[in-house]
């Protein structure tokens, strides 16, 4: 485990002063095994590890004319430490510090929301098995198909999340890398056992061929995950939104007392939460593009991927932070109103067990074009007339020749559609 310092929460891990933190324990971490080495002094370790510290202000100052961060870095640090600062940054260039450095923050930015995963899943399984057998219609096309149960669709989110889960912790292992070989990533200067000892102490494993850089791949595969965790949240979300929708209105964000959903219109409740998560959504994904076009870089190294990663990097990751609690909140306070999607069921007078009755027919010895047929005819009266379909089938003559009156009134049956519940939960919840 990369170490946090002092935990940070997730907008302080991109402040400087958690930056130039990390930054100071590189440099020192390299300086320990330099004189483990003999390059540099031990009386200088010990030197630096106690006096090293450094000076926001004075840092800006110093990039203010100097325009290089790490020199200006180098510099504060420089004024505290004394003559021993000489022995800082041997053999080592700029991008062995913002590099690793830069790994860490992301390393420390996926604990984080792992943890909000951790949340989101808790709350899902918890609705879940609350509404496990709460019937209500399922959807294709937005139009209404055959019966579920809200327990399913809470079972199919958390499923999802419980991938992204497991996408979140391969791509923190695959940014969980450090480099620290020097100019074109040689080690022509520093010796291979200081990359290895740094990465070591930092919770990293040393990249295999930094050229300079660490390869851009690396962070395209993490940004990627963070867009494709967004996407899963505006999958959520926009189901809450249909079903907030008043002529729906199966299920509603919580509306707290005092609350107003418009300047307007008084009446309004509106589902603001799922309506901003699913911008956030939109946000979150435009950081893929540029982290996969930083992958890219001339020759061993530019800085083309510099000034976007400085944004991207807190931008996504704090983003989605706020998102996955937002939704934590969403799904815990859901209102869900099971009579509205039973009288929502019945809307269409029987229409959503016309497959029952298709397979039926054809078991009874009825070519599937013919049965397809008739089953469509009677369901035509339903959409057109407003006709009960039960009633339609046992008054169709071919239909009741087929299968009997009986069977007919038995293919009516929620029961049928609901048996195996049982076993989606236990392959999703593994109970």
């Amino acid at each position: 485990m990369i170490p946090r310092y002092t935990r940070p929460e997730m907008a302080q891990i991109w402040e400087p002063e958690n930056r130039f933190r990390i930054w100071l324990e590189i440099e020192t971490l390299a300086c320990e095994k330099q004189a483990e080495l003999g390059v540099i002094p031990t009386e200088a370790v010990k030197v630096i590890r106690e006096k090293g510290a450094f000076d926001i202000a004075r840092i800006d100052a110093i990039e203010a004319e100097v325009k290089h961060d790490v020199i200006a870095f180098l510099t504060s640090v420089a004024e505290y430490v004394g003559p021993e600062a000489r022995f800082i940054h041997q053999g080592m260039t700029s991008s062995d510090v913002l590099d690793t450095c830069f790994s860490v923050q992301l390393v420390q930015a996926a604990d984080e929301l792992l943890a909000d995963l951790d949340m989101v899943l808790e709350s899902t399984r918890a609705r879940a098995m609350e509404h496990k057998d709460t019937v209500c219609i399922g959807r294709s096309h937005g139009i209404h198909a055959e019966p579920v149960t809200f327990g399913l669709k809470l079972a199919s989110w958390y499923a999802e999340m419980s991938r992204n889960h497991q996408r979140l912790e391969a791509a923190r292992a695959s940014i969980a890398t450090g480099a620290i070989s020097g100019a074109v990533g040689t080690f022509a200067n520093i010796d291979p056992a200081v990359e290895e000892y740094v990465c070591e102490k930092l919770g990293l494993q040393p990249e295999p061929v930094s050229t300079q850089v660490i390869p851009r791949d690396r962070h395209a595969e993490f940004f990627c995950v963070l867009a494709i965790i967004a996407s899963s949240l505006e999958r959520i979300a926009v189901e809450i939104r249909h079903l907030q929708r008043t002529e729906v209105l199966e299920a509603e964000e919580f509306f707290s007392k005092g609350q107003k959903g418009s300047s307007a219109m008084p009446h309004k409740r509106n589902p603001i939460l799922a309506e901003n998560l699913t911008g956030q959504a939109r946000y979150i994904r435009s950081f893929a593009i540029p982290a996969l076009e930083n992958v890219a870089l001339w020759h061993e190294r530019d800085i083309s991927h510099s000034s976007v990663e400085r944004y991207i990097g807190p931008d996504a990751t704090v983003a989605l932070d706020f998102s996955l609690r937002r939704l934590n909140g969403l799904i815990k306070k859901l209102v869900v109103y099971p009579d509205n999607m039973l009288r929502n069921l019945n809307q269409m007078r029987g229409l959503i067990f016309s497959q029952k009755i298709l397979l039926d027919l054809t078991q009874a010895g009825v070519s599937r074009e013919e049965a397809y047929r008739m089953v469509q005819r009677n369901a035509m009266k339903v959409w057109e007339e407003g006709k009960d379909f039960q009633e339609e089938l046992l008054a169709d003559q071919a239909v009741v020749e087929a299968l009997g009156a009986a069977k007919i009134r038995e293919s009516f049956d929620l029961g049928y559609h609901l048996k195996h519940v049982d076993t989606i939960f236990k392959r999703v919840f593994k109970d």
